[in-house]
Order: structure tokens, then C-alpha cells, then sequence
């Protein structure tokens, strides 16, 4: 029985379903990995008919559209276009497990921007996570000779960065429900996208044409499963507990892109990237918990597995 003013605790099966979803994330990670790498679809292309599904199936949510509407907009950019199709970029070149890793740089963004903009509080704790996890990012992107900064992980910055500025308009934005947030996601993102992908991209009915059931189904994963479904019941988690209970668990995201780029594209998690990782994750947990939580959150994972 929950006591008056205890916070409750995440029952198994919604354990279960938080669990469901980091890993649908993390395949749809490796699955455009391979789409965009091996079948060699032009980046925008790919997400322009992500996002052109999205549409199809939410439209009716457009309707009554949050104000103001310019930044329902720029939050639809920022959050679409601006965080999947660079990450689609960045699939060309970087390994998934790699830019999973530097994608964890958005929480303490996040909480910068947060604290700049917004006047919420930067304590030292806050502080500390933040340079964890920089410190991590870092690890991951050092090699013997410096730090490499690739293209790939400069586009997973980059999303990271614009993705941490379209979640603090977000905060400015009340009463948008999860579908009507897809919604004007899709629709602000499928234009961009569309339009750079024809007047900057080729070969987009040669990769169709290529391999049409493995293409067509790696978009469907990518649109209705991996946004549609899997984001339907992240918010559906989040209205049902605190956010500070539910954000931390999509730790599991990378863990799970990391063992699945191992398995299916051949990524090299050296020690190097394991302890950059293991910062990285901590750093945010950091950011997201006080000590009594992160103990909280030790004890749901115990049940969760144990259920």
C-alpha cells in the first residue's frame, strides 16, 4: 500500500513495457544503420518517408494546434528534422554504438539550456553529471592520436544540441497530448526533409528498387513501430509516473544499441569506449536522480528483472 505523498513504484508489467521500448529505439538504431550504410539510401530520403508515415497515421491530431503555433513549429523542426535526420547522417560514417553513446550529451544540454533560458536550478549535482558526462563523450570520441572528431559524431552533437533546444521550447508548451506532438512533428519535419532530398540527393528510386520488401519494411519499423508505437507508450509511461522515475530508464536505450551494433554490424567496443560509456550514463543519471532515487531506481531494476 502507497503511503500518503510516496512516490509509487513502477509495477512490473510498465517495467516491462519501458524495457519493450528502449529496445524497439535501440533496433531502429540498427536497423537505418543498415538501411543507410549497406543499402546505401540517401540519408534525408530515408527520413523524409519516416516522417511522411508518421503524418499519414496521426493526421487527424493536427487539429487544434497548440499555441503559439511558431513555436510548436520550431519545437516540430528541431525535435524531427534537426535531431533524426542528422543522426541519419551520422549513420553514414559513425558506428551505432557510437553515436548512442554521444547522443547521451542532450540530457546535459538539456540542462543547461534549462538553466539559461528557462531560470530552473543548476545545482552542483547537476554540475558534476553534466561534466561526467562530457568527460565520457570525450573518451569515446579520443583515439591515440587526439580526439577524433569525425563527421559522423559531429552530426550526433549537432542533434544533440538541437534536440536539448526543441525539449525546453517544449516546456513552454502546455497541454499537447503524445499524438498531436507526432503530429506536428511529422508535418514540420516531412517538408525539409522532402524538399532537400530532391534537390540535393540522387539515386532514391535505385535503392527502392534495389531491395523493395527490405526497404519498405525497414521504413514501416522505423515509422510506425519505432515513433508511433514505441513514443505513444513512452508518454503513456510518463503521464502514469514522475518523469524522474521513467527519463533515466531509457539508459537502457544505448546499453542496448551497444550490444546490438556488436552483433549485427560488427561494432568494436573497446575498453576505451566501455569507460567512456560508463561515465557517460552515470554522468546522466547524475543530472536526472538524487542519491534516495538513483537507490530507488537500483531496487526497481532488481524487481523488474527478477518479475
Amino acid at each position: 500500500m502507497i503511503k500518503a505523498g510516496e512516490s509509487p513504484g513502477m509495477s512490473p508489467r510498465d517495467f516491462s513495457l519501458m524495457t519493450l521500448v528502449c529496445l524497439i529505439w535501440a533496433a531502429n538504431t540498427i536497423v537505418s544503420k543498415l538501411v543507410i550504410a549497406n543499402l546505401e539510401a540517401p540519408p534525408m530520403f530515408y527520413a523524409a518517408l519516416r516522417f511522411a508515415i508518421v503524418l499519414a497515421v496521426v493526421w487527424p491530431w493536427l487539429r487544434n494546434a497548440p499555441r503559439p503555433l511558431w513555436r510548436m513549429i520550431l519545437v516540430g523542426l528541431c525535435m524531427g528534422c534537426g535531431t533524426f535526420a542528422l543522426t541519419f547522417f551520422a549513420l553514414k560514417t559513425a558506428s551505432p554504438s557510437a553515436v548512442a553513446i554521444v547522443s547521451q550529451l542532450g540530457v546535459p544540454v538539456t540542462a543547461v539550456l534549462s538553466w539559461f533560458l528557462l531560470g530552473e536550478r543548476l545545482d552542483a549535482r547537476r554540475i558534476a553529471g553534466t561534466a561526467m558526462t562530457l568527460a565520457g563523450v570525450v573518451l569515446v570520441m579520443w583515439n591515440p592520436d587526439g580526439l577524433h572528431m569525425s563527421a559522423g559524431l559531429l552530426f550526433v552533437v549537432a542533434s544533440a544540441v538541437i534536440g536539448s533546444f526543441g525539449a525546453v521550447l517544449m516546456k513552454q508548451i502546455e497541454g499537447v497530448k503524445p499524438l498531436q506532438f507526432q503530429a506536428w512533428v511529422g508535418l514540420t519535419s516531412v517538408i525539409p526533409t522532402l524538399g532537400y532530398t530532391l534537390a540535393f540527393e540522387g539515386g532514391q528510386g535505385a535503392v527502392i528498387a534495389a531491395d523493395p520488401w527490405i526497404f519498405g519494411a525497414a521504413v514501416l519499423f522505423s515509422g510506425l513501430i519505432a515513433s508511433v508505437l514505441a513514443h505513444t507508450l513512452y508518454y503513456t509511461l510518463i503521464q502514469r509516473y514522475e518523469a524522474t522515475l521513467v527519463s533515466p530508464l531509457t539508459l537502457m536505450t544505448p546499453i542496448f544499441t551497444i550490444a546490438l551494433g556488436v552483433i549485427f554490424t560488427g561494432d568494436v567496443v573497446d575498453l576505451r569506449m566501455a569507460l567512456g560509456a560508463a561515465l557517460a550514463m552515470v554522468g546522466v543519471l547524475v543530472i536526472a536522480f538524487r542519491f534516495n532515487q538513483l537507490a530507488r531506481l537500483v531496487l526497481l531494476f532488481g524487481r523488474g528483472q527478477g518479475a
